[in-house]
């Protein structure tokens, strides 16, 4: 059943990560996400061998488009938990899944231990991220599955002087630098396969996907979402001017862009048995 609280009873305060899922921009930013990249972790999750009756956490949910599958996955003798700090989006969905408002950061730990707990970009927007993981492994059953995808945006960054078709924007920079200004971990997916090793996990698997966001595709409109989103902040970094970042919007739109994505790594790892 949906519940309008936190899970700590408490009602629900203002969101914490750069990008409020309460703005205009956020279902065009989670209908790029799900075109990008739900066919990645729906792989990821087969060769997990996700099944009927499995127990399933998905944190982070947004509209809910992997919790759907995990739902239709494991049918009516299993159970998918849908968590979010805003779960506006996942109201008409209720019928396939539980929801519940829950900061994983604060709100305990729901009072069941699961056979799979997947979060897609999340950690990398937590301060508090090491123990946030800490938390989603002692949530997992002995032998579970943990699914984590964060991106790495370090080294992906358009090269024109190397390949003259690929077009930085001055706006995506500033946009980078805001994030990561607050606390945003733009390398902490390729840290992921080494964050579930120390911490005892079997059967880490870790792989990146980069992909080349072409003109009009649901790369630039990720970019544009975002881009629009913080406009307030990047104009008032001083490091764009209004006429640029108008520039940039209209050359996401063009057939001949071109620029690489951050790296989406998708890692798991096998909480051991014993």
């Amino acid at each position: 059943m949906q519940n309008a609280e936190s899970a700590s009873g408490h009602p629900p305060q203002r969101c914490p990560y750069v990008l409020d899922n309460a703005a205009p921009q956020t279902l065009a930013r989670f209908s790029a996400l799900a075109d990008l990249y739900d066919g990645t972790t729906i792989g990821h999750l087969e060769r997990i061998g996700v099944d009927r009756g499995w127990t399933c956490w998905e944190i982070g949910a947004g509209p809910g488009s992997i919790a759907k599958w995990l739902a239709d996955r494991v049918g009516p003798s299993g159970s998918v938990l849908a968590t979010d700090i805003d779960i506006r989006f996942l109201k008409d969905l209720q019928a396939k899944f539980t929801t519940r408002r829950h900061d994983i950061v604060s709100d305990p730990l729901p009072d069941q231990s699961f056979d799979l707990i997947h979060a897609r970009l999340v950690l990398v927007h937590l301060p508090e991220r090491e123990n946030v993981l800490n938390r989603m492994i002692a949530a997992l059953k002995p032998g579970g599955w943990l699914l984590t995808e964060e991106f790495d945006s370090v080294f992906a960054f358009a090269a024109p002087e190397h390949y003259p078709q690929e077009v930085g924007l001055k706006s995506a920079l500033s946009f980078r630098e805001i994030m990561i200004a607050r606390g945003v971990d733009a390398g902490f997916g390729r840290s992921l396969a080494g964050h579930l090793c120390i911490r005892g996990m079997e059967d880490v698997t870790a792989e990146g996907r980069l992909l080349m966001y072409r003109g009009g595709s649901p790369g630039t409109r990720l970019i544009r979402a975002n881009l629009e989103q913080l406009r307030e902040d990047i104009l008032a970094s001083g490091a764009v001017t209004p006429l640029e970042f108008e520039q940039d919007l209209a050359r996401l739109d063009q057939p001949d862009f071109m620029t690489p994505s951050p790296v989406m790594w998708s890692v798991a790892g096998r909480r051991p048995a014993a």
